[in-house]
């Protein structure tokens, strides 16, 4: 270290760089970022400044763009195909109690978890686990998980760009038999047909009917009677749409009428968000409400129809005695992290895309209320027209009613096809199906490319690269899912849905909560909030200390304990008397899926200590390094322990929310006209612009003028060593070389 660096000696135990009042900034050469790193604080002052814009990290425009993202992202297919479905199977309006409770014991705390600290820590889904870097491996095990989403969900948009397409016609083509893809199975009247065997019907499954049979054209020889009926929407879906083979091993050509709507899909994906949250949140402005539009007036229509108040009656009847079944708590459950999107990374993301002092408390029980209210209201939308259905073609409700793709591309696209001008209300419903999908894909892949250009923000954010490196992304993300346009497509599809972002999720959570919750520690946590949104309030914050401590972490648990009790294997149901069996490489293949991604966080820990021991020896192995977090000058607490400033920010590779670039004067080092020293926290380990000082040695901040501040209140322990208040500290402050 030059000779020339000024220094501090804190209790004469360590020395510590003084930051001079125009700290040494980063060149503003693309070809240089970054300085080089054994230079000395004399022979950098003179280096190329470095404007403050260049650490701007983008934000919303406006407050109401982060409501609007979290509405258009976690609002969603499942709240239209899920939940209705999910209500009436476990007891109509008695599960609202469980669902409700689900709500208030860990959504709304576990999504607001997630948005808090991506804004606090202004960063994505991995580096904002520098808030507890021991748990780093949560943020790689999130973007494992939403690139595994974003895989699959876009499959879902390529099969209603499918169907919305094949609606422009005089009649939508599955509203009857004798078309190229229909068999001898097919029949227009088959609610009479087959009355009293009406569960063989429509399922959302769709499997082959034996180990040596596709489901095709092909079917019209070699079978001598019929022994069920098929209705022509089911054969247009099996047959036409996905042409599905026998099973997993039989993977088949690509469909390139489906690859085409995929790639359809992902250009749109990636014309909307290649300029990052300042174009994607003004597309959301349509995507999240647009919905609304046509959910409205399909529910209009549906509720004019006969034998609509008998499918909402279905809806709603509450059966008490379900209540007392597991498997109904544990769809509660469920249920409420799918539809509001925890465990991956993506609600991160979108907190981080917020300014620092924006109130996105606000903002999660606004949320709240509108996911959880479109979900009750995509019940009658659903159920309204299914109890049409069953009135018209003389079956029970039960035997129309289904979840997931059986729902949107079989039961309702079979009910539209009776009605009067069908084409026109089946474009309306998949345009609504579209724009549901679409902006939660928005969110999903910008949250995955947020995560990595995090991670490299000199590389990636220079230029025209972030633009560049979102169009591979999204190329990935294409390539893979072509295996699931092929006509084994839906037993891979099957697979990624079940195993890669399920029960997973719920570990994930688990960890998120122990990392913030008592890790890192839960009061220095809503000392944060306070910081971030300009209040306090006692009450509440006692609440949520007890939540994040006990009451949330243990319905985490709960509920995946109950998920695994009730765990069975994978299966894919064609009709009542013929499912497909996922031979046992399969169910294996979905089990490292899921397994990859919740691996990471001890992987992460492993990783941690054994880099710490072969930096400083296996006695450097301190737990209170581990834990430690990298913060900013701006993310302490009056007091706190200056070891916690992230040796490794500086101006080139750190990146403010726009409300704090003035703040910082800068200089990464000074904030709010106080300098910061550069410290960093290995014993032994001397880094460039950085010193050495004992783990256990408190640091204060000095004022312009050389002086240290002092007498602050304490800050408190949260039960972790290190954190000692910087009061009552002997500084020498002779040895303080004025600025």
């Amino acid at each position: 270290m030059a000779n020339t660096e000024e220094k501090t000696q804190l209790s004469g135990e360590a020395e510590i760089d003084v930051i001079p009042e125009k700290a040494p900034l980063a060149p503003e050469s693309s070809d240089d970022a970054l300085a080089d790193s054994s230079s000395s604080s004399s022979n950098t002052a003179s280096s190329p400044t470095h404007s403050p814009s260049g650490n701007k990290r983008e934000t919303f425009n406006k407050k109401i763009d982060f409501l609007m993202a979290c509405v258009g992202y976690s609002v969603g297919l499942g709240n239209f195909w899920r939940f209705p479905y999910l209500c009436y199977k476990n007891g109509g309006g008695a599960f609202l109690l469980p669902y409700f409770l689900m709500v208030i014991l860990a959504g709304i705390p576990m999504f607001f978890l997630e948005v808090a600290i991506g804004q606090f820590m202004s960063a994505g889904g991995i580096k904002v686990w520098n808030i507890s870097p021991l748990f780093t491996g949560i943020g790689f095990a999130t973007t494992l998980i939403v690139f595994f989403l974003n895989v699959y969900y876009n499959v879902i948009m390529s099969w209603a760009f499918y169907y919305f397409f094949a609606s422009f016609n005089s009649k939508v083509p599955w509203s009857s038999c004798g078309n190229s893809w229909n068999t001898f199975r097919c029949r227009e009247d088959w609610g009479a047909a087959i009355a009293n065997t009406s569960s063989q019907l429509v399922n959302v499954s769709l499997q082959s009917l034996s180990g040596n049979m596709t489901l095709n054209s092909s079917m019209n020889s070699g079978v001598a009677e019929v022994d069920y009926y098929v209705d022509p929407t089911t054969e247009f879906w099996q047959n036409k749409v996905l042409a599905i083979s026998s099973g997993i091993d039989q993977p088949g050509p690509i469909k390139w009428d489906l690859a085409l709507c995929l790639l359809l899909a992902w250009v749109v994906v990636f014309a909307c968000i290649s300029k990052g949250v300042k174009t994607s949140g003004k597309v959301m402005y349509i995507t999240a409400t647009a919905p609304y539009v046509f959910m409205f007036i399909l529910l209009i229509r549906g509720c004019t129809l006969p034998g609509a108040g008998g499918g909402i009656l279905y809806y709603l009847k509450p059966s008490v005695s379900r209540l007392a079944d597991m498997q109904t708590w544990v769809d509660a459950g469920t249920q409420i992290f799918f539809s509001y999107s925890i465990g991956i990374g993506a609600s991160t993301a979108l907190g981080s895309f917020n300014k620092f002092h924006h109130n996105s408390m606000k903002d999660t029980v606004i949320f709240a209320c509108i996911n959880s209210g479109t979900s009750f209201l995509a019940g009658f939308v659903i159920f309204a027209v299914l109890g049409y259905m069953a009135h018209e073609q003389g079956v029970r409700i039960e035997d129309v009613a289904e979840s997931g793709p059986g729902l949107a591309f079989i039961a309702y696209p079979k009910a539209l096809a009776t009605m009067p001008i069908a084409p026109l209300w089946s474009v309306f419903f998949f345009i609504m199906l579209i724009l549901l999908g679409l902006d939660s894909q928005f969110v999903a892949q910008e949250g995955l490319v947020a995560a990595i250009v995090d991670m490299f923000p000199v590389t990636l954010r220079k230029g025209h690269r972030r633009v560049m490196f979102t169009g591979l992304m999204c190329v990935i993300c294409f390539l893979v899912a072509l295996s699931m346009v092929t006509q084994g497509g839906m037993y891979v599809f099957q697979i990624f849905d079940f195993y890669s972002g399920s029960r997973i999720i719920l570990l994930v959570a688990l960890f998120e909560c122990i990392a913030v919750a008592y890790v890192y520690g839960i009061d220095r946590f809503l000392v944060n909030l306070e910081m971030m949104y300009g209040f306090r309030l006692p009450n509440l914050f006692q609440v949520m200390k007890w939540f994040y401590l006990v009451i949330t972490p243990i319905t985490v648990l709960v509920i995946f304990i109950m998920n695994c009790i009730s765990y069975s294997r994978l299966t894919y149901k064609f009709s009542a008397q013929h499912t497909y069996i996922y031979p046992n490489w399969a169910i294996s293949i979905g089990w490292l899926m899921a397994c990859s991604s919740i691996i990471m966080v001890p992987i992460f820990m492993i990783y941690a200590v054994v880099k710490r021991i072969l930096t400083g020896g296996l006695n450097s192995l301190d737990i209170r390094a581990l834990i430690r977090p990298k913060l900013l000058p701006h993310q302490l607490r009056v007091g706190d322990n200056l070891l916690d400033i992230n040796p490794e920010a500086t101006v080139a590779n750190t990146f403010l929310p726009t409300d704090l670039l003035e703040e910082y004067n800068g200089s990464i080092d000074t904030y709010k006209g106080r300098h910061y020293p550069r410290v960093h926290s290995t014993p032994g380990v001397v880094l460039p612009q950085n010193m050495y000082a004992p783990t256990n040695t408190v640091l204060v901040p000095l004022n312009p003028d050389g002086t240290p501040v002092m007498g602050g209140p304490a800050a408190e322990n949260d039960g972790l060593p290190g954190y000692d208040a910087a009061v009552n500290m002997e500084v020498d402050t002779e040895k303080l070389h004025p600025v």
